[in-house]
């Protein structure tokens, strides 16, 4: 019988650890490097950490089930798990990425991907066909959506129909919206990647990357990846992450309140020019979020009337966090232009709509008055 997100949350799809019999509710931390062979020929199923540890598979085991996937594969980032990625692609190959990403994924298919040999066309997943830039040599299609900063909104099951006719992968990066509202897989994704140090953890508190897919063929290749390269999450960072998902459903929900109150409030607000935010009513990609999605979240992207401005926001809130990152239960402001995008070249950040005006927002669980109120006071002059 297919389980709830809610109880999958908890308990993934059911798979039962036969190595504890304590009936521990929390998984146990496996901090341990190695593990002892009864004898030559057998196993106990793990035999070295790098490769697989029981608390790690529990937790990949349950993010495989949110979002609907065969496997999930945990990294110790977000970009650890990119990066990981990346090692699908040979030097030759061609992707078409979207032009709005978060400055990360930008500067590693920038200057490590392009080093290693691959080729990249940054164009506008919402306004340009990207048949038009598939190329004999294009192996994948990357976007995030909604994206980084701009919210801008993709339709899925649209490129999806484009990379099954071209043999293509479609690789989605659905870090914004968690698959508690958004799942991928179902829209015809190839991979689903995941920052989990964002809503999954959901507690500002660990780093975590992941990868899920349901195709057999490429759940080979990342396993493969990810036992060579290194980079599987540790095992309290593990636990941290499933710690975290146990509460995901209740905090999108309250998070997602907020952040309706706070993009009402902003699109009346002195001196703020233009608000971001795929739930607005009658705005760009609105409808498209309702058809794919079950939510449009909690990110805010608002647009301040000067650069002064922007700056007099960031020093002067009081409540809200003047911090990198997003998805935790705290209200983070984030300046892109100088932290998310720094890294990212001054015309292609311009060109995207990031200008010295932007801020981001994470909105968090607190109490959404007291959150409109900290705005409200930051953004008189």
């Amino acid at each position: 019988m297919e389980r709830g997100f809610a109880t999958k949350c908890l308990y993934g799809n059911g798979e039962k650890f036969e190595g504890d019999r304590t009936g521990a509710l929390s998984f146990p931390i496996y901090q341990t490097a190695t593990y002892a062979h009864p004898a030559v020929g057998e196993s106990t199923g793990y035999d070295y950490s790098r490769l697989q540890n029981p608390t790690r598979e529990k937790l990949e085991q349950v993010v495989a089930s949110l979002e609907n996937g065969l496997d999930a594969l945990a990294f110790s980032s977000g970009m650890a798990a990119i990066t990981a990625m990346m090692e699908l692609f040979k030097p030759g190959d061609h992707i078409i990425t979207d032009a709005d990403l978060y400055g990360g994924s930008i500067r590693l298919f920038d200057h490590i991907s392009e080093k290693n040999g691959i080729t990249f066309s940054h164009i506008d997943c919402v306004a340009e066909d990207a048949e038009i830039f598939v190329k004999e040599n294009t192996r994948a299609i990357y976007i995030e959506t909604p994206t980084n900063p701009m919210m801008n909104v993709i339709d899925i099951a649209k490129l999806a129909e484009i990379t099954r006719r071209r043999g293509l992968l479609l690789i989605v990066d659905n870090t914004f919206l968690s698959p508690y509202f958004q799942k991928p897989l179902d829209l015809g994704a190839d991979i689903v990647v995941h920052s989990g140090t964002k809503f999954l953890g959901g507690h500002n508190d660990t780093l975590a990357g992941f990868l899920t897919t349901g195709s057999p063929d490429i759940a080979e290749k990342l396993r493969f990846i990810i036992k060579t390269v290194g980079s599987g999450l540790a095992p309290i960072d593990s636990w941290l992450i499933l710690r975290g998902i146990k509460t995901l459903p209740i905090r999108m929900e309250k998070a997602q309140e907020n952040a309706k109150a706070i993009a009402t409030f902003l699109l009346d607000a002195e001196n703020v020019r233009r608000v971001y935010y795929p739930g607005i009513p009658g705005s760009k990609g609105y409808e498209i979020c309702k058809k794919q999605a079950d939510g449009f979240g909690s990110m805010i992207t608002f647009e301040v009337a000067d650069r002064e401005l922007a700056s007099q926001v960031l020093k002067s809130v009081k409540l809200i966090h003047f911090a990198e990152s997003l998805g935790g239960v705290e209200t983070l402001i984030t300046y892109p232009v100088t932290q998310t995008h720094a890294d990212v070249p001054e015309t292609v950040r311009i060109k995207n709509g990031i200008t010295d005006c932007i801020l981001r927002l994470s909105v968090g669980i607190e109490d959404k008055e007291d959150l409109i109120r900290d705005l409200r006071q930051a953004l008189v002059r």
